[in-house]
C-alpha cells in the first residue's frame, strides 16, 4: 500500500475494509475457478486433441515453473535446496502423472471429486495418525460417500481411471501435508517442487517416446493450466488463505469438484447420474463436518 493509498484509508477505514474484503471475495472466487478450471482443461486436452499424458504432463509443469520462477524473482524469494525439495517434487510429479492418465477415461467432475476426496483424506488421516481427533460421523460419511460414488452402476467411473485420480489424491494430499510443514515460503517451495519435477517429466516422455503426439490445442491447453491455473492460481490462493480463517479456506475448498462438474456439464456435455450426486454431496458433507470439528478443537485449545 503506498502513501496515497494508507492516507485513503486513514480517512475512510470501513471503506478501505469493506474493499480489502471484497478483493478476497473476488480473488477466492477467481483461485477457485482456476482450480476447477484444472480439470476441465486436462479432459478438454486429453478428450478433445491427439496431445498425449506425457506431453500434458511436460508442458503443464514447464509452464507452471516458469511461471513461479517469475513470481519468485519478482518477489526476490530464496528457492529451497534439492534436499528439501525432493519429496515434494516427487509427490507433485505423482500427481501430474496419474492426474493427467486418469483424465484420458474419466469425466471432468468425477474425476476431481475423487482427487479432492482422496486428498483430504490423506491429509485427514495423516492427522489422525499423529494423534489429532477427528469427527467420526464425518469420516465415516465421507468414506460410505466414496464408496457409493465408486460402486457398479450405470454413471460409475471405471476403475482403472477411479484408481489412478486416487492416486493423484494421494499424492497431492502429500505434497500439501510438505508444504503446510515446510518453513520457506510456499511460493518459492511450490516453484522449486515443480522446477525438480521437469526431470522427471523429461523421463517420463522418454520411456513413453512411442507414444508421443504433440497438438497445438492441446500444448495451448497443457500452457494455460500449468502457468495461469496451476502456477498464478497458487500465488494467489496462497496470498489469500493467510487472510482467511482455516475453516473458511477449507470450506470453500469444497467448492472445487462442484465447479469442476458444473464446468464439465457446460462445456462437455458430462452428466452426472442422481445417486452418484448423491454420494458426492455426502463426500464433501463429511469432509465439511471434519473440518468444521477439528477446527472448534483448534478454537478450544487455544482458548
Amino acid at each position: 500500500m503506498n502513501g496515497n493509498e494508507r492516507a485513503a484509508a486513514s480517512q475512510d477505514p470501513a471503506g478501505a475494509e469493506s474493499r480489502g474484503i471484497m478483493l478476497i471475495v473476488v480473488l477466492t472466487v477467481g483461485t477457485m475457478l482456476a482450480f476447477a478450471a484444472n480439470s476441465l482443461l486436462t479432459r478438454l486436452a486429453l478428450q478433445t486433441t491427439a496431445i498425449d499424458p506425457a506431453s500434458f504432463v511436460l508442458v503443464r509443469l514447464a509452464s507452471g515453473a516458469g511461471m513461479l520462477a517469475l513470481i519468485v524473482m519478482l518477489q526476490r524469494l530464496k528457492l529451497p535446496p534439492l534436499r528439501k525439495s525432493w519429496l515434494s517434487a516427487l509427490l507433485l510429479f505423482i500427481y501430474a502423472v496419474a492426474f493427467s492418465f486418469a483424465y484420458r477415461s474419466i469425466d471432468t467432475g468425477a474425476g476431481a471429486l475423487l482427487l479432492f476426496a482422496s486428498a483430504q483424506l490423506t491429509m485427514i488421516a495423516y492427522g489422525y495418525a499423529r494423534g489429532e481427533r477427528a469427527s467420526l460421523p464425518g469420516a465415516l460419511l465421507a468414506i460410505g460417500g466414496l464408496v457409493a460414488f465408486l460402486a457398479p452402476g450405470a454413471s460409475a467411473p471405471a476403475l482403472l481411471p477411479a484408481g489412478l485420480m486416487m492416486i493423484a489424491g494421494i499424492a497431492w494430499g502429500g505434497f500439501s501435508l510438505l508444504g503446510r510443514f515446510s518453513q520457506d515460503t510456499p511460493v518459492g517451495n511450490t516453484a522449486s517442487s515443480f522446477i525438480w519435477a521437469l526431470p522427471l517429466a523429461l523421463g517420463l516422455m522418454f520411456l513413453q517416446r512411442d507414444a508421443i503426439q504433440m497438438d497445438g490445442t492441446g500444448v495451448s491447453y497443457a500452457l494455460l493450466s500449468g502457468a495461469l491455473m496451476s502456477g498464478l492460481g497458487y500465488a494467489v490462493w496462497y496470498w489469500v488463505r493467510v487472510r482467511m480463517t482455516a475453516i473458511a479456506a477449507g470450506s470453500v475448498q469444497l467448492s472445487v469438484p462442484v465447479l469442476s462438474a458444473l464446468l464439465g456439464m457446460l462445456v462437455l456435455g458430462e452428466q452426472l447420474g442422481v445417486e452418484r450426486w448423491l454420494a458426492g454431496t455426502a463426500v464433501l458433507a463429511g469432509v465439511a463436518i471434519i473440518t468444521l470439528s477439528a477446527s472448534r478443537r483448534a478454537g478450544q485449545r487455544k482458548g
